[in-house]
């Protein structure tokens, strides 16, 4: 079975009722897309298919590790996948204007005389969308086994300097010239 066929549901012959099918995510699998901002990738997806007579509910139940980059230290952190989506899918007469038209993302509509839905496009968006926005050691410690420690050093004199170079907060915000003009405001609370 070729590697893209692989993600291709046959939902026709399927009886009403909850289908469950197991997906093995690997490097492989992001073959066939851009690059990403991850490395390592081993997810388990756990795909539950409801099937109705005129509509599916596909939960998606997403686990497994990767490996990122520290946003903070620039060094290699492994990060626990755990999230869920759900889709529902409909099939309807003209199914590219509904879902150009669809403001729910998780409504996506195929026509009728469909008898296969790919989801490898949802599995490689449900990935992408597990990862948090910023990627970091833990910020309390920044000792974590993970953590660079020469880039630690570096931000933790950069903060230290900053500290010394002005006494406080309201002072680097009075020599500021963005602030300029505001404290007359400050007392009309």
């Amino acid at each position: 079975m070729s590697r893209r066929r692989e993600f291709e549901i046959a939902f026709v012959g399927l009886k009403p009722g909850i289908h469950e099918f197991n997906y093995l995510i690997d490097e492989r699998f992001f073959e066939t897309f851009q690059q990403q901002d991850f490395r390592h990738c081993k997810a388990n997806i756990k795909l539950s298919l409801d099937r109705k007579s005129s509509f599916m509910l596909l939960k998606f139940e997403i686990g497994g590790v990767l490996e990122v980059t520290c946003d903070r230290c620039n060094s290699n952190l492994p990060l626990d996948l755990w999230d869920e989506f759900n889709i529902t899918v409909k099939m309807v007469e003209n199914p590219e204007f509904m879902n150009e038209n669809e403001e729910d993302p998780d409504m996506y509509y195929i026509a009728q005389g469909e008898s296969h839905i790919d989801v490898a496009n949802w599995i490689f968006e449900f990935i992408n969308l597990s990862l948090p926005m910023q990627k970091a050691c833990e910020y309390e410690k920044m000792d974590g086994p993970h953590c660079n420690a020469n880039a630690m050093d570096v931000l933790k004199k950069m903060e230290s300097d900053i500290k010394v170079s002005g006494d406080s907060d309201e002072k680097i915000k009075k020599e500021n010239p963005i602030w300029k003009g505001l404290e007359k405001f400050k007392g009309l609370e």
